[in-house]
Formats: structure tokens, C-alpha cells, sequence
């Protein structure tokens, strides 16, 4: 797992101070961790950037006030329009304490069902999990190329040593469908035969009538 290393700088707090920050090009951030009291530090907006707009995890190195933090992005605040970063919350790491996470999924393969038509519909493209610091991935590999159409991956059918995974076992996370267009032709195809089907009693009908006349 790739590390990102930081040098930042404490912040002021409140509403006119975080402004503030923005405007110079910064993000407000906050570190905490369960042994430490929080502290408020400015990140420069492309920086945060790598971590925000990525398909990765990466641990991250806080260089701040001559001390070095290890930890996580744990929580970013997005602006609804631009996307723009405009806080972020870094959790530090400390070793031999278990930490709930969300990790980017990676599927890797073709299906067979996608070679045969099929479309693959990925439910989950994030995953969250529970691990030592040591465990954390970059990302999860989830193996789809043997997927059939009509084959679903849940949570509870992925391994991946150190993790526990969370969320509700049979949740999916990627499937393959029949493609829609054949459901619908395969539809109109029955509508047809069953129309087909009543003009034939009906004639038949009509023909017993004439007959009895």
C-alpha cells in the first residue's frame, strides 16, 4: 500500500477561520484518535485531492509540528455542486487496535456471462471492513471472470485475510443479468403467441357455430 506523506499546519476554528483556509486553497482537517485530543491543521485542496478522487486507500504520514502521524482519510465532506473538498477527517493509526474502514472493490475478469450476452451490474463498487492497521488493503479483488448469467456475488461469499467484512451477508455486490433487450423480446414473443393462441379458439369457435347452424 502506496503511503502519502504531508507537511501541514494548525488552524484556527470557527466559520470566518475555515473560510479563511479555503480561500488561501486549503481544506480545514481534524486528526484525532482515541488516545489524543483532537487537533484542528489545514491541508493544501490538491493534496486532499489525491486521497478524495482515488480508487485506492493510502495510509497517510501528518507531518505537524515536528511529530508524525500515521493514519486514514476517514471522512470527507464534499460540496454538493463542485465536488470540492471542504473538510476532511483523519483518523490515526494506532498499532494492535482493530478500526472500521471503507475500502475501494476492483473486479477483475470477464464473465462468461458478459461473453455471452450478458451485462454485469455492479451493486457495491465500496466495501466496509474491519482490520488491524497492519491489513488494511488498497483495495479488495473480487474475481468475476467464472460468473454466469444469473450468478450474483454477496458480501458473505468474499475472503480476504485479516478482514472481517460488515454490512448484511446477503447483500449483493455484483451480478449478471440477462440483457433487458432479450427479456423484452422474449415478452413480446409470448404476447404474440398468446394472441395467436385466441384468434385460433376464436376461429375454431366460429367454425363449431356454422357448423351446428
Amino acid at each position: 500500500m502506496d503511503t502519502l506523506t504531508f507537511d501541514v499546519e494548525k488552524r484556527a476554528v470557527g466559520k470566518s477561520a475555515a473560510r479563511a483556509v479555503r480561500r488561501a486553497g486549503n481544506v480545514p482537517c481534524v486528526l484525532y484518535g482515541h488516545h489524543m485530543d483532537p487537533v484542528s491543521f489545514q491541508l493544501a485542496e490538491e493534496h486532499l485531492k489525491k486521497l478524495v478522487y482515488t480508487a485506492e486507500t493510502h495510509i497517510v504520514e501528518v507531518r505537524l509540528d515536528g511529530k508524525t502521524f500515521r493514519c486514514i482519510l476517514k471522512d470527507a465532506a464534499l460540496h454538493p455542486v463542485t465536488d470540492r473538498p471542504l473538510h476532511a477527517d483523519f483518523m490515526v493509526l494506532k498499532t494492535g487496535e482493530m478500526l472500521t474502514l471503507v475500502v475501494p472493490v476492483h473486479f477483475e475478469g470477464t464473465p462468461i456471462g458478459q461473453r455471452e450476452g450478458g451485462n454485469v451490474q455492479v451493486i457495491l463498487h465500496e466495501l466496509e471492513v474491519r482490520c488491524l492497521p497492519k491489513d488494511i488493503p488498497s483495495h479488495i479483488e473480487v474475481d468475476i471472470s467464472e460468473l454466469s448469467i444469473g450468478d450474483t456475488i454477496h458480501i458473505r461469499d468474499l475472503e480476504w485475510e485479516g478482514l472481517t467484512f460488515l454490512g448484511r451477508p446477503e447483500q449483493t455486490v455484483v451480478t449478471v443479468v440477462q440483457p433487458r433487450v432479450v427479456v423484452e423480446e422474449v415478452e413480446e414473443i409470448e404476447e404474440e403467441m398468446e394472441e395467436a393462441d385466441a384468434d385460433e379458439a376464436a376461429d375454431s369457435a366460429e367454425e363449431s357455430e356454422e357448423g351446428d347452424a
